[in-house]
């Protein structure tokens, strides 16, 4: 072809021919008849009988009404394998990318990104160049998760194993004709009123929620936690000093059994402690205190009871003032009352002294790298 002076050689692309025995068309042919030949099997086997016919590529495509590239594909797996070749699905995307789980894992556990405090699945998949879903599925099978921080504080109380076996014992084997009862305040709850009134949830829309807020002053609720059945009983209160804890004490004592003795699970507030609330102690027998170790207030099984009045009834909670606020928690704790469940605790004493004592060799072996 010429054009103002050019030349251009046009060659056109011709698909390789097939040529097939009487045996290779009988059974090509077969495939296509037989009602027992999957649709894809036989549309395949149909390809290769008209390209052995000379039909090119695109002829055959507008024939059976699929792409060019498909008929290319499979015309070449026949000459390629034979029948073995279309009767097998090609791969489907890229070849998977090999990853090296072990790096993967030591780079999580033992490294830090540059300019971050942890791993995330870009900067991992940034690093060993493979897809940030890759670098989750691995983290998922190996129980990783970065983006999470767990708070911890161990016991120095040198009588923590005593206390310990006390109030455990106290949860496993609970002693005759008594009571216990897990005691706490949850101090300033605040009522807090939003600036602006939030949306409701909806189909594709989550609830909504000013992230400011008023706030209407403060109240302390004391609670009690009985072990055996889960109720609880409950006080608000506007400050906690000894007074109002002692008042707490006094409504406890008419609210219980008179015939009961009461053993207190408590945490080593100064107001738990207070002469007032001693010399109170001491006029009424029935009642037994127990302390917990200190920085060990999750052996108080109450704290699972203030988790859940938090979660479910004052975080997103809206409250213009104080009695609102009251008025909600006290209806909660009605409402819990109704029908209570007890916590069940499940660890002995001995388990959980020997996590201290492996949590405390490894908490000493790192502070000891750490000034060496």
């Amino acid at each position: 072809m010429a054009y103002f002076g050019l030349h251009w050689s046009v060659q056109l692309r011709v698909a390789p021919g097939i040529e097939l025995t009487a045996e290779q068309k009988d059974e090509l042919t077969k495939l296509v008849r037989s009602k027992r030949t999957s649709v894809r099997l036989a549309q395949r086997a149909q390809i290769v009988l008209l390209a052995a016919q000379g039909l090119q590529n695109k002829a055959i495509a507008e024939q059976l009404g699929i792409g060019r590239v498909q008929v290319a594909r499979w015309r070449e797996r026949y000459l390629d394998l034979g029948l073995h070749g279309i009767e097998r699905d090609l791969p489907r995307g890229a070849p998977p990318v090999k990853v090296d789980v072990a790096k993967l894992v030591e780079l999580t556990t033992q490294t830090l990104p540059e300019a971050a405090t942890h791993w995330s699945t870009r900067k991992m998949a940034t690093v060993l160049e493979v897809s940030a879903s890759t670098v989750m599925r691995h983290w998922q099978a190996n129980g990783l998760k970065p983006h999470l921080l767990s708070g911890f504080k161990i016991s120095r109380d040198p009588k923590f194993a005593e206390k310990l076996e006390d109030i455990v014992g106290l949860y496993l084997s609970p002693p005759e004709h008594a009571l216990v009862l897990c005691c706490d305040e949850k101090s300033q709850i605040q009522a807090l009123d939003r600036t602006q009134p939030g949306l409701p949830m909806k189909k594709g829309r989550a609830q909504t929620m000013t992230h400011d807020y008023k706030r209407h002053g403060t109240t302390t609720l004391f609670a009690a936690l009985n072990v055996l059945d889960g109720q609880v009983i409950g006080q608000c209160q506007q400050r906690h000093t000894h007074a109002e804890w002692l008042k707490f004490l006094r409504k406890i004592d008419r609210e219980t059994p008179k015939g009961k003795t009461l053993h207190l699970i408590a945490d080593n507030y100064a107001t738990h402690k207070h002469p007032a609330v001693q010399e109170w102690l001491a006029k009424h027998p029935r009642f037994h205190m127990h302390f917990t170790p200190t920085s060990a207030s999750w052996l108080n099984m109450v704290e699972r009871f203030f988790r859940d009045i938090t979660a479910e009834r004052l975080r997103r909670g809206v409250f213009t003032s104080v009695p609102e606020l009251i008025a909600a928690i006290d209806e909660y704790v009605a409402h819990h009352n109704t029908k209570p469940k007890p916590f069940i605790w499940t660890k002995s004493a001995a388990d959980i002294l020997q996590k201290v004592i492996r949590a405390n060799s490894r908490l000493s072996s790192k502070q000891n790298a750490t000034l060496h």
